[in-house]
């Protein structure tokens, strides 16, 4: 097991690729703690995964710094340490560009950009202490080209990039290193909950050179890759997961 002793959180871990990640990192070792806003999920997610691993969680805002802050001590002091941060809490709302509100756009801001420096800053302190560490952000393939209809969102996802590659920079001299995985079309609840028709869905799928929509279990494997010690000369990079859509875009 590539992550057996190592302690790990997982933002926004309720459902979909976050769940996917922590069930995957508690099948690779580690100890895994996960948060949620919403948590009524997140008590779900912890119930349906303790089977795979020891597994912990609480209700955090990740746009608050204080609940951050406690919710980071907590692990660290807990556990003896902190060696992965997982950033996956964000949203996604479908509005074209000259109809987004101000609320809209930094409320997504807020959660996406925000909510990851937050944790980084908050998390590589502690990580610094201790010794090193990886961080792990979920990007996007939207923050590399551009959709319409997802300003804000494509917005927030180019930014964690960059944010990234400066962590990555300034963060080395702590062994501390910090990557995104870049999923293009994952099939999770959101996405299937997102309104496309099979038509769409269908079309969606013909851009994608492998011919099908990825799964949350191949963005996982991106992830523990990423957060490993296999890893461990990568820093400020972009791990795409997207069947190659990009490639031809």
């Amino acid at each position: 097991m590539r992550l057996a002793g190592k302690t790990a959180i997982v933002t926004g871990a309720g459902r979909g690729i976050g769940k996917g990640v922590a069930r995957k990192l508690l099948a690779e070792g580690a100890r895994v703690h996960i948060c949620d806003v919403d948590g009524e999920r997140m008590r779900e997610t912890m119930e349906q995964l303790s089977a795979f691993g020891r597994i912990d969680g609480q209700t955090v805002d990740v746009t608050q710094r204080d609940q951050v802050e406690a919710f980071v001590q907590s692990v660290a002091e807990r556990q003896g340490g902190l060696d992965i941060l997982v950033n996956n809490a964000g949203i996604a709302v479908f509005q074209p560009f000259l109809t987004i509100d101000d609320q809209a756009w930094r409320r997504t801001l807020d959660v996406n950009l925000n909510g990851v420096f937050l944790f980084s800053q908050i998390a590589a302190r502690r990580m610094a202490e201790l010794g090193g560490g990886s961080v792990v952000h979920m990007a996007s393939t939207n923050g590399l080209l551009g959709e319409a209809g997802l300003a804000h969102y494509n917005a927030s996802k180019a930014a964690i990039i960059l944010l990234s590659k400066t962590m990555a920079i300034e963060l080395a001299a702590s062994n501390i290193r910090s990557n995104c995985v870049c999923p293009g079309f994952i099939r999770t609840e959101l996405a299937m909950e997102g309104g496309m028709s099979p038509t769409e869905i269908a079309s969606y799928q013909a851009k994608i050179p492998l011919g099908r929509i990825g799964t949350v279990e191949e963005v996982a494997n991106a992830v523990a890759f990423l957060a490993s010690d296999e890893a461990s000369f990568i820093t400020g990079a972009e791990l795409v997961v997207d069947g190659g859509q990009i490639c031809q875009e």
